[in-house]
């Protein structure tokens, strides 16, 4: 069966949702639709929907216009086992001690690595993007100078694989929440599948908007993978739930992005101790309170 696509960008979320909304009632009806926000810095929102059948352009022509969105492009997605090409194409991944595979790598695990299976159905967050391998080298540098996280937080966790290396190397819950009810639901099938039942807690919640979170809280190591806009949205809440001395580990930002979110975070009283760029993208490591960098 053949899969279409038709994708348009406009300016404005608000904007943007209300033409996802009204692509949710197209006839033939889409299979689903999406809302992002784009990643280039340029305030666009891409609205997309994928159909079973061929979408009516003329609908579309007519719903952009409305919005005041670009023409859709629509697009015919060739048949594709995706399970089988991320196998293929998404090999292991070395993030300091860290060792991210699937289950069809099991036999590349290295002797003294600290494993995190992570399976290609379920891989968003592998660690093959600079975000999540960022924090992954952020995560090991911080164990290398002696930190011991007693209350960590995966805030937007998606596969959770930040929150299982947390439980790796130390004891104690460490909590994992997405906004996304399908990302909890997959974080949940990785800690069982990592035997970290019981040591990683998942949780779905729009930021730190949570009973479980509020009485966790404070946290001493707060990972936060998401973009740059909710990270300096929330960036009052999150330097909030962590405890004097604690760490932040923050990625999800593009290079140039970096230097507007560091702002946000010093002025809420948090003190860059590490920044680290792998390719587009910039992690950063911050401490509440500290002056002396690990």
């Amino acid at each position: 069966m053949a899969t279409y696509t038709a994708l348009t960008t406009l300016t404005g979320k608000d904007s943007a949702e209300r033409l996802a909304e009204g692509l949710e009632h197209l006839e033939p009806e889409p299979t689903g639709v999406g809302v992002f926000e784009m990643e280039d810095g340029s305030g666009l929102w891409e609205v997309g929907g994928y159909f079973d059948a061929a979408p009516d352009e003329a609908g579309l022509a007519l719903l952009a216009v409305a919005h005041g969105a670009k023409l859709f492009v629509v697009s015919e997605l060739p048949e594709v086992d995706w399970v089988a090409k991320v196998k293929r194409e998404l090999s292991p991944v070395e993030g300091g001690r860290f060792f991210v595979y699937g289950s069809h790598d099991a036999d590349k695990v290295p002797e003294g690595a600290e494993p995190l299976l992570i399976e290609a159905s379920m891989a968003f967050g592998t660690g093959h993007h600079g975000t999540t391998l960022g924090c992954l080298q952020a995560l090991d540098h911080l164990a290398e100078g002696g930190f011991v996280g007693r209350s960590v937080l995966d805030l937007g966790c998606g596969t959770a694989v930040l929150a299982m290396a947390a439980a790796r190397l130390w004891s104690g819950t460490v909590l994992a929440s997405d906004i996304d009810e399908v990302a909890v639901e997959v974080a949940e099938v990785n800690v069982a599948a990592n035997m970290l039942d019981g040591r990683v807690q998942c949780l779905e919640a729009v930021g730190m908007d949570h009973p479980d979170l509020r009485a966790a809280a404070p946290f001493d190591l707060i990972f936060a993978n998401i973009l740059k806009g909710p990270l300096i949205e929330m960036s009052g809440d999150i330097t909030g739930a962590l405890d004097s001395g604690g760490y932040l580990i923050l990625s999800g930002i593009l290079n140039e992005q970096a230097d507007d979110v560091i702002s946000v975070y010093t002025e809420n009283g948090n003190n860059l101790t590490r920044r680290e760029k792998i390719g587009d993208w910039t992690t950063l490591i911050l401490r509440k309170n500290a002056s002396n960098p690990m």
